[in-house]
């Protein structure tokens, strides 16, 4: 992958943070532009194996989703109606199959959903510096992952599934992920966020341990599917998928953590 094209798709991501400081509905719109861009993206890439998604019902969802403010306290009034309408397809027409019902739903949460939490973290409480964590752990922890695995990884993590992944670069890019978000987190303090430094710890290592899980995630559909990439869109980086699928899961540990645990 050459140099130029890294520049060129990291110029393309460039407004993706200045939607970050922007917060509120800028932010929620484009959360929605990428959910649906990558449901699209998998949708796409799953027939490979002639699995055909119902593409308009998972659109249609995701857009219901957004509309109810991304609160997960009304997504059964999104997933049961699409668990309910998907299932009803292969009967009404026999040439889809449970397989495809299955899959239009995944997309729908695995895509739509997560990058829903997004925009949530943001409106919670000092949103605004703890959505900041889902980013911070999941750059780190693929960036010190990278380093630490070339410098120093010998045993192979999942090599079915990404045979250049090491347990040595896993274990770096979880502690880089914890350091960072601590040190993220005495920063923020300053600016009255009151929150225990050990909780971004935690955050972080969490978030290092499951932002890999998302990125073996993708990596496995791909695999199983056959293509290199979910598309072409950014340069030098791939698909919407491609870029994001370790800060979905991410996304998915600040916002339970930050719920459940902190209470915000």
């Amino acid at each position: 992958m050459s140099f130029n094209k890294r520049y060129l798709g990291a110029l393309v991501m460039a407004p993706f943070i200045i939607f970050l400081f922007l917060g509120g509905i800028y932010l929620k719109i484009l959360m929605l532009i990428l959910a649906l861009s990558g449901v699209y993206e998998l949708y796409k890439v799953v027939k490979e194996k002639d699995i055909h998604a119902f593409s308009i019902l998972g659109y249609v969802s995701i857009i219901g989703y957004f509309l109810l403010d991304n609160d997960v306290n009304k997504l059964v009034y999104i997933l049961i109606p699409l668990t309910f309408i998907s299932l009803i397809m292969p009967v009404i027409n026999l040439k889809y199959t449970f397989i495809d019902s299955a899959i239009t739903i995944l997309g729908f949460i695995y895509v739509g959903v997560f990058f829903s939490f997004i925009p949530r973290v943001n409106s919670m409480e000092h949103g605004e510096y703890l959505i900041w964590l889902i980013f911070i752990a999941s750059w780190l922890c693929d960036t010190v992952a990278y380093y630490t695995g070339r410098a120093f990884g010998k045993t192979k993590l999942c090599p079915k599934v990404s045979p250049k992944k090491t347990v040595e670069g896993s274990i770096g890019g979880l502690l880089g992920g914890a350091i960072g978000c601590g040190v993220y987190g005495f920063v923020i303090a300053k600016y009255g966020v009151n929150i225990p430094l050990y909780h971004y710890i935690i955050i972080g290592a969490v978030c290092g341990v499951f932002s890999q899980f998302g990125d073996l995630v993708a990596s496995s559909i791909k695999r199983y599917v056959g293509v290199k990439d979910y598309s072409n869109l950014i340069p030098g980086h791939g698909g919407i998928l491609d870029r994001f699928d370790s800060i979905l899961f991410s996304s998915v540990v600040v916002f339970f953590y930050l719920s459940l645990v902190l209470n915000l």
